[in-house]
């Protein structure tokens, strides 16, 4: 078990942007699945839990947690919508890679996660059809993320051949009008909130992308604020402690006084002889003649 972590841990520092936002959703689906089972053991529901973290479409609700607009498109409903989802960000992760960084794919993420869920929240606010449904109505997923770096790519390269299954060779701009034809058709279905934020997400994606064009990246202060996050989060190196060798700096201090000492007395005995040359031995005082005798003994 611990080996399958660690590779884990090193599949995803390895992998490119992409890989993991997978990484990312996926483990936050398998989190949410077992908490619901461990609650379901308790005769309990996260329900009411995970709706903390979706997008509400009631404004007050909002207000009250708005961190929902970032979290709920890191959520998914079922394994299937978030099989889904991967799929389509591994395969067109990997093709916008080719045309921009990962640090734009990063920003792009949010950037049309936040615009869908503006856009889902906005319609139902305005049009009369949804207000019935905008106290209980709550966004979750992917989609929106991801169809903005599937529109972003289609921007930059709309004739890069897309190989379908069953259908055969389609240039991608043509399959992005497609999957964005089919959210407008959609838009009054079952899943109302979830196609507008996918068309939220699309004109991010648009937008970037020509935004990017012309010089300006929309994804800047996305990406700012993200590593400025995560560089709280992130532990920083520990600085080396300075040892302070209290014993050493003792010793030097008593050598540099004994050194001091042993000048000084070896500058009275230098002294005390040149006096002898010049006068004779007794022409020296009594102390001198003891100092030049303790001298003679060492």
């Amino acid at each position: 078990m611990a080996t399958i972590i660690t590779d884990l841990k090193e599949n995803f520092r390895r992998g490119s942007i992409h890989i993991r936002l997978i990484y990312i959703n996926t483990g936050i689906f398998v989190l949410i699945a077992l908490l619901g089972i461990v609650l379901r053991l308790f005769n309990m529901t996260s329900g009411s839990l995970l709706n903390w973290f979706e997008l509400p479409a009631s404004l007050p609700r909002l207000a009250i947690q708005p961190w929902s607009l970032l979290t709920y498109m890191f959520l998914h409903a079922n394994l299937l919508h978030l099989l889904f989802n991967m799929l389509w960000l591994y395969w067109f992760g990997a093709l916008f890679l080719q045309f921009f960084s990962a640090k734009h794919l990063q920003g792009l993420y949010l950037l049309a996660g936040i615009c869908g869920g503006a856009l889902y929240m906005i319609a139902y606010n305005i049009f009369p059809y949804f207000w019935p449904m905008t106290d209980y109505s709550f966004l979750l997923g992917a989609s929106a993320s991801v169809l903005g770096i599937v529109t972003a790519t289609a921007y930059r390269e709309p004739n890069y051949p897309i190989r379908l299954l069953f259908i055969g060779t389609i240039r991608l701009k043509y399959l992005a009008l497609i999957v964005i034809g089919l959210d407008v058709l959609a838009i009054t279905a079952e899943n109302a909130g979830g196609h507008i934020a996918h068309l939220g997400g699309a004109l991010a994606g648009l937008w970037f992308a020509a935004s990017l064009s012309k010089g300006a990246d929309l994804t800047r202060w996305i990406n700012r604020a993200t590593d400025w996050v995560t560089g709280v989060f992130r532990p920083r190196p520990r600085k080396p402690k300075m040892k302070i060798h209290y014993g050493a700096n003792t010793d030097r201090q008593k050598d540099y006084d004994y050194n001091a000492r042993k000048k000084a007395q070896n500058d009275e005995i230098d002294r005390i002889l040149d006096k002898v040359r010049k006068s004779g031995y007794d022409g020296l005082t009594e102390e001198e003649k003891k100092r030049l005798f303790d001298a003679s003994q060492h």
